[in-house]
């Protein structure tokens, strides 16, 4: 798509890239009402978390879970200017997926998880990709008596990846590992053991949802 075509079908009021996600997303979850967190301020107007929204949408698959999808590591908006892009932004938005107990479970601290993850990326400039990890330097959840410490990046089983007039886009799911499980790679950072550990991990649960209590399989 040149710039030309891109202006001709969309106008500033367009949320390109985000309406593209969201069409992605509607695949999975028609016509489900998702929970949103956005910041009181956006960035770019001075505020502190660089994603402009998380949402979470409740899925029965596999096991009862929460799924987090984020906006904002990708370009969101009307821009002329990535009608011929390869990727957009950092070409990639994170998902999550989190054992549900009840109603009541806090979702908060996992989108205060991704808003850590986003300030790395746009203070470092360094993105996520496909068998990547890094540590949380502690439990992933403060307030929760867990083993998970770190996450290994993967892409979504079923949101995948996506091409919008903004450039292409990875769905990368954050996939919870131990204490263990993260020795083993900080020892041997390599690809090929990250995906043996992810190999693991699907035999028990292919969608690779995170569970807090989970130990070392």
């Amino acid at each position: 798509m040149t710039a030309e075509e891109y202006q001709s079908r969309f106008t500033e009021e367009d949320a390109v890239g985000w309406l593209a996600i969201d069409e992605q997303i509607e695949r999975v979850y028609a016509n489900q009402e998702p929970r949103h967190y956005a910041p009181p301020l956006h960035y770019i107007a001075g505020g502190t978390e660089p994603l402009d929204g998380i949402s979470v949408y409740e899925s029965k698959k596999q096991i009862d879970h929460f799924h987090f999808v984020s906006y904002g590591f990708s370009d969101l908006y009307y821009n002329p200017e990535q009608a011929d892009a390869e990727f957009s932004k950092f070409g990639f938005e994170l998902t999550f997926r989190l054992k549900k107990y009840s109603d009541d479970d806090n979702v908060t601290w996992a989108c205060q998880l991704m808003q850590n993850l986003a300030k790395y990326v746009f203070n470092s400039g360094k993105w996520f990709e496909p068998y990547h990890f890094v540590p949380a330097n502690g439990p992933i959840r403060l307030d929760y008596d867990t083993d998970i410490i770190a996450v290994a990046f993967v892409i979504d089983p079923e949101l995948g990846e996506i091409d919008t007039p903004n450039g292409h886009i990875q769905f990368l799911q954050m996939v919870g590992l131990t204490s263990v499980e993260y020795e083993e790679l900080r020892q041997n950072p390599i690809t090929t053991e990250t995906e043996k550990i992810i190999q693991r991990l699907e035999l028990d649960t292919p969608l690779l949802i995170t569970d807090l209590d989970r130990k070392t399989i």
